[in-house]
């Protein structure tokens, strides 16, 4: 069997929304064990895979630090986290500052249940007007992977609120696209709209991690939340720290595209301006 095809089959997913401003790449990497070790004996059957918000092992609104907090794809920050999801028998999705090509990206890494870097996704569109325009370089692509049969994208933060973003991924095969967030309370309708409407349009699941509480004179939204590809709203956090989850049946994305073939008819449409 080919690696990365076997049988679709639905597959359970967290987001761990934390409240972990100001604390160490410990003290968070405990947070989450807990949360997960928790989920796991649940009556549910526990998580095949947790997604994390931006910038989770470094913190997000730590921009005088960003570059000595910086590693690369596989440094000591991944072999934590590999650590983890291996002590945890889980695929782990994380944002952090990666050191590469002689620059600092806004990146975010899938280490699956036996340790392995499957993906690491460059942010290609920096949050406008933030300290990121100054601190991180672009990447240069859409980041796509299969893992149990699943074809996924990653998108971080302002590149969902992009259509053509999603549609990427969505033409491209994604049935799932992961995306971790810092987005603050100022701009809730991202969460509470933008969001189901990407997941809608393209007929995929979407998964939108966020941060919750304060840090450094940022209040962050929380309300990160699991979007079916109806646009049904699967699981979602209030404002405050929580593990929420929800099962990613492929069938119901088939069912969605089939409804309505926005991935076919798109291609037809002309802009005659």
């Amino acid at each position: 069997m080919i690696p990365g095809q076997a049988k679709r089959e639905p597959v359970r997913i967290g987001i761990f929304q934390c409240a972990a401003g100001g604390l160490s790449l410990d003290a968070r990497l405990e947070r989450l064990r807990d949360a997960v070790a928790g989920a796991q004996t649940g009556a549910d059957g526990g998580l095949d895979l947790v997604l994390c918000p931006e910038l989770f092992a470094s913190g997000y609104n730590v921009a005088d630090e960003l570059a000595s907090r910086a590693e690369p794809a596989t440094g000591a920050i991944f072999a934590r986290f590999a650590e983890l999801a291996r002590a945890l028998d889980i695929a782990i999705v994380y944002g952090y500052p990666e050191q590469g090509d002689g620059c600092i990206h806004n990146a975010a890494a899938f280490v699956s249940a036996e340790g392995e870097l499957l993906a690491n996704h460059r942010k290609q569109l920096n949050s406008p007007g933030s300290f990121e325009e100054a601190c991180f370089a672009p990447g240069e692509h859409t980041t796509m992977l299969s893992w149990r049969g699943l074809r996924i994208a990653i998108l971080i933060c302002y590149e969902v609120e992009f259509p053509e973003a999603v549609r990427c991924a969505a033409v491209a095969g994604a049935k799932l696209v992961l995306v971790p967030t810092a987005l603050t309370d100022r701009w809730g309708v991202v969460a509470e709209q933008v969001v189901p409407a990407r997941a809608f349009e393209n007929g995929v699941w979407l998964a939108y991690a966020n941060h919750a509480g304060h840090e450094n004179g940022l209040d962050y939204l929380g309300g990160s939340k699991i979007v079916a590809p109806d646009a049904s709203i699967e699981a979602a956090a209030g404002p405050d720290e929580a593990l929420i989850g929800a099962t990613i049946d492929p069938g119901r994305v088939e069912a969605a595209q089939r409804r309505l073939p926005y991935l076919r008819d798109y291609r037809r449409y002309r802009c005659n301006t």
